[in-house]
């Protein structure tokens, strides 16, 4: 008897506990950040065409290519970069000390001169409503800290009786920019500023944050503070880390506080940016998994430069080769892909780099991405089609200026061989493949593979 009572006991504390755990289990919860971004982010972001410039039409001229044109090959978000609170912002570069549009409590707004439908305190909740509309998600671009012009008016911060001169840090400043001074987050203050701005972004049905003068150098004590204002807005928003180069050293750091971080400095439309960018990638390709993704930078194709902060009106100076060098990259080491051109200004050939599905599934849909194969200037990825039954892809770099001819065999990149035809994605073409792959490309240029192997 004394045996089935403690049993009895023991089971009624095991229930008792099971049950007290599934009650406290919502309670305690973490919000699952981790799940935001899943895939790598796919989408269009102003910079590269626009620089500090664009206007609420642009942007909902982009909007609407992208519905029509490319929603369906997984691309979604539409991101305003830098300064849409700069009334008289100017292609080329940044006005020094420029009077910004802000509310009351110290936080931006957009300038109603560029965006009209921000007018009367309504913020880009229009904007987004209409990005929204039509499938999509909306995202912004913000600098580190508190407008200098909110620390020189000592505005209060929204919901405190602190003000912006208590918690601005002088000395933390932006090397490029003269809008804001770092916040020092161990004054009280420091955190409800950042709830208060990204309250505002949540209100306003913001889903992507672009984050700049964060992570190069590494603010470690803001990228955590605006970790948890997201967490505290309760909404659901894809945190971007801008510049690059990230530090390895804060890999952790990194997956703790973001979705996506950039592991290089700005890119543009030449090779060299390009090539550097290979050893960049390889550097983090160990770090890539769903929810956390090191981002080499914006694909700098099509149109661009309309009104940018670099280079004037043109097509990419990348070749074609090039071109598609850069998105097979991208894709085979699963960056996010954020597409720096004008999109109701598409050329043929750059929608046929967005719109190749195959290629964007290896970006979207594969696992154990790495380099399998490196000799001269040959790299050789491979990586695991997502729930395909032994499907695999191989891509394969020239980073040289002269031609590469090789045949590479199964052995060389750990496979014991390959069954059936080979696709080369960017062709559609079926290649021989029974002992190995030749491989032959033209300098800068790369090809990228769907192959059925053990």
């Amino acid at each position: 008897m004394k045996l089935l009572r403690q049993i009895a006991t023991s089971n009624r504390a095991i229930i008792f506990s099971i049950t007290l755990g599934a009650m406290l289990a919502p309670l305690c919860a973490t919000p699952a950040v981790a799940q935001l971004a899943s895939t790598p982010p796919m989408g269009w972001n102003s910079w590269d065409s626009y620089g500090t410039t664009v206007r609420e039409n642009e942007v909902k001229a982009n909007a609407d290519t992208m519905a029509a044109k490319l929603k369906s090959f997984g691309w979604q978000y539409i991101v305003v970069d830098i300064q849409w609170y700069e009334p008289n912002a100017q292609a080329h570069g940044y006005r020094s000390n420029a009077k910004l549009s802000m509310d009351d409590h110290g936080r931006l707004i957009p300038a109603v001169n560029r965006f009209p439908s921000a007018k009367d305190g309504q913020g880009f909740k229009p904007l987004a409503d209409y990005v929204h509309n039509k499938g999509l998600k909306f995202g912004i671009h913000i600098l580190r800290g508190i407008p200098r012009q909110a620390v020189v008016e000592n505005y209060p911060i929204f919901g405190t009786s602190i003000h912006a001169g208590d918690i601005a840090d002088k000395n933390s400043l932006c090397r490029w920019n003269t809008d804001m001074y770092g916040v020092d987050m161990t004054k009280p203050g420091g955190q409800a500023y950042y709830d208060s701005i990204v309250a505002q972004y949540a209100k306003w049905g913001v889903d992507f944050i672009k984050a700049d003068d964060m992570s190069s150098p590494y603010h470690k004590t803001e990228i955590e503070g605006l970790h948890k204002a997201i967490l505290h807005s309760g909404r659901p928003i894809v945190l971007s880390l801008s510049p690059g180069p990230a530090p390895l050293t804060e890999a952790a750091s990194l997956r703790d506080n973001a979705q996506m971080w950039r592991i290089e400095d700005d890119l543009w439309d030449n090779w060299r940016s390009v090539k550097n960018m290979n050893t960049r990638i390889e550097a983090w390709s160990k770090r890539v998994e769903p929810g956390h993704w090191p981002d080499a930078d914006m694909l700098p194709l099509g149109h661009i430069g309309l009104r940018a902060e670099r280079g004037n009106d043109r097509l990419s100076q990348l070749t074609h080769d090039e071109q598609r060098t850069l998105l097979t990259l991208w894709s085979i080491a699963r960056s996010p892909l954020m597409f720096g051109g004008d999109l109701p200004t598409l050329d043929p050939f750059t929608t046929t780099l967005l719109t190749n599905g195959a290629v964007l599934s290896a970006n979207q849909h594969s696992t154990g991405n790495h380099i399998a194969y490196s000799k001269g200037d040959l790299r050789v990825w491979t990586a695991h089609a997502t729930g395909a039954n032994h499907r695999k892809y191989i891509a394969a770099f020239n980073l040289g200026d002269t031609p590469v001819d090789t045949h590479l065999r199964w052995q060389q990149i750990g496979w014991k061989g390959a069954a059936g035809a080979i696709e080369e994605l960017w062709t559609n073409k079926k290649v021989p493949g029974s002992a190995g792959l030749k491989i032959q490309l033209a300098p800068h240029a790369s090809s990228i593979y769907s192959v059925n192997a053990p």
